[in-house]
């Protein structure tokens, strides 16, 4: 029975009153092997797959190449122009509107928030990766939300440019893989005014996009920074893109962490809604993904694949999930959430 542990069930297991005790797609653990064992389970009886998927079925994947590479190329250009940056302390204005604004409005022209997430993952390099990756996100809120094409054009270039200012932050405390000591954390923080220093006098931005650089740490309490503005002192722009800075962030590996699973960070988004993010621009958010689920194949924290049945209208983000021949229902049962969604 032992070799069965950590592979995956190919079908529905069942105790003798016919009841389904543990379903089909479940990675087995030591307790699932004793829970065979008090029912009387034989090893013969148990049919699993050679080895634990370590991701979705192929025919899940839905991701474009094309859409990794235009991400990648956007990614890419994003890393000279920061490079450019730090070197001459101008932003390069001319290379800003002709690559990374056209690239970032086409990739986001895709809204396939799923898909795009997962070609922005794809880059090596996090900080890039994350330019990129806030830049998309709050274009597409940005659109969700109805913003007109001017106000659009200025959400992209200024999430995308929103830390700028870590070009004068040392490398070696950007990338560090542990606990930042409180010196190291207050430089960081900094980052916020050095990208509204480098941004503010540019010739041919939005003064709206300094003030991205500058805001989007700041929260609805006033305990955010730098400068501890509340929820009404704050460009609505910069809400935005607090919200896909938070986001992205949570939901990427880092050097000090891995990513969270998706329906964690929902969650913990929600909550920051009090008195922190803006709730309007969250719920916008969140009700954009929970449309975009409907029918995905997801994996489940317990291993399970399923696929995306039903969207509660009171909890859109929880939803049901068909795994084989059972149904989990995210909503009633808490222990179990999505850790990633199929492109």
């Amino acid at each position: 029975m032992r070799d069965g542990l950590g592979k995956q069930l190919k079908h529905d297991v069942f105790n003798h009153a016919g009841v389904v005790i543990v379903p089909a797609g479940t990675l087995l653990t030591e307790e699932h092997l004793e829970l065979f064992g008090k029912h009387g389970i034989e090893p013969g009886q148990i049919v699993v797959s050679a080895t634990a998927p370590k991701s979705y079925p192929k025919s899940a994947r839905r991701a474009s190449g094309s859409l990794v590479q235009s991400v990648r190329k956007a990614a890419e250009q994003s890393k000279m122009l920061f490079e450019q940056t730090a070197l001459t302390k101008k932003i390069p204005v001319m290379e800003l509107r002709g690559t990374i604004l056209p690239a970032v409005r086409q990739i986001a022209a895709n809204d396939d928030v799923f898909a795009l997430f997962e070609a922005v993952k794809a880059q090596d390099e996090y900080t890039y990766q994350h330019n990129i990756g806030v830049g998309v996100l709050s274009t597409l809120i940005g659109k969700w939300m109805g913003l007109d094409e001017m106000e659009l054009n200025i959400l992209s270039l200024g999430a995308t440019l929103h830390d700028v200012g870590k070009v004068n932050i040392p490398l070696e405390i950007l990338n560090k893989p542990g606990k930042l000591t409180p010196e190291e954390y207050a430089l960081i923080k900094k980052h916020t005014v050095y990208g509204y220093e480098l941004l503010k006098d540019t010739v041919g931005l939005s003064y709206r996009i300094a003030l991205i650089a500058l805001q989007h740490h700041e929260r609805g309490d006033g305990k955010g920074y730098p400068l501890g503005l509340r929820k009404d002192q704050t460009d609505p722009l910069s809400k935005i893109v607090a919200v896909a800075d938070v986001f992205h962030a949570m939901s990427s590996k880092r050097p000090y962490h891995d990513p969270m699973p998706f329906t964690e960070v929902v969650g913990q988004m929600r909550q920051g809604v009090f008195g922190q993010l803006d709730p309007e621009i969250v719920t916008v958010f969140l009700n954009g993904m929970a449309q975009r689920l409907l029918g995905r194949e997801v994996l489940l924290t317990d291993g399970r694949v399923g696929e995306v049945v039903l969207i509660h209208p009171h909890d859109k983000t929880s939803p049901l999930i068909r795994t084989g021949s059972s149904f989990v229902d995210l909503s009633k049962e808490r222990h179990v959430a999505i850790r990633s969604v199929a492109v």
